[in-house]
């Protein structure tokens, strides 16, 4: 296992208010406890990304399992394993996002499986991770789809997880190290240590795949 960068603040150097939201992130996860933790190394980051999240990804003015289709692309743009191994509770208990969408995330416009309004929300979010130049059709496509709230809150969702996991992936942290034992939000076959370790050593793990490049020579194309 590749060495880890930056370490995790231990529970008992953490306040009461700061140990309960990582009791939340054991228990529903996105993000899982590791990250949380390396975090509140210091409290106004810790915070930041907490509120920033629950009120721009969990809750807000656009569909939820919109946004967790952009920030699942974003981890396989990025190829933040951390990021992209979870799974959102609430968008897949809800039938809204299956394996299936994540497989074919990376070529979501020749996808069978998208549907126009997840098509237009993922070329957004592709826009913005490739910066790609855009045009009147391509901001017509996404305003038959969204208001401009819509646009504003998943706009800004998409940037932060994209910063957020740009920076994850450098520092080589792993699922089911801090408050290990639950498997909330875990993608299946990472549901604890063991499964992990079998999935990523599989031949076919995603991130052992060349997709991003993939993706940057259909963008440019």
């Amino acid at each position: 296992m590749a060495k880890q960068r930056i370490s995790y603040v231990p529970l008992e150097k953490m306040d009461e208010r700061m140990r309960a939201e990582m009791e939340r992130c054991r228990v529903e996860g996105t993000p899982r406890p590791e990250s949380t933790a390396v975090r509140a190394h210091v409290p106004a980051a810790f915070w930041f990304f907490a509120n920033a999240w629950h009120d721009l990804f969990h809750t807000g003015v656009a569909d939820h399992a919109l946004k967790e289709l952009c920030r699942l692309y974003v981890s396989r743009s990025v190829q933040c394993e951390y990021c992209g191994n979870q799974r959102s509770m609430k968008a897949t208990g809800s039938g809204a996002v299956i394996e299936d969408h994540v497989r074919d995330l990376i070529n979501f416009e020749s996808s069978v499986r998208f549907t126009e309004r997840q098509k237009a929300v993922l070329s957004y979010a592709e826009a913005i991770v490739w910066r790609l130049e855009t045009d009147d059709a391509f901001w017509d496509r996404l305003y038959k789809q969204f208001n401009e709230a819509e646009l504003v809150e998943i706009g800004c969702m998409i940037g932060l997880t994209l910063g957020q996991q740009s920076w994850l992936r450098l520092l080589n942290i792993e699922h089911h190290q801090v408050l290990a034992g639950t498997d909330a939000s875990m993608a299946p076959g990472y549901e604890d240590m063991a499964a992990l370790k079998v999935t990523k050593s599989a031949d076919d793990y995603w991130a052992k795949k060349d997709e991003p490049e993939t993706a940057r020579a259909r963008s440019s194309a």
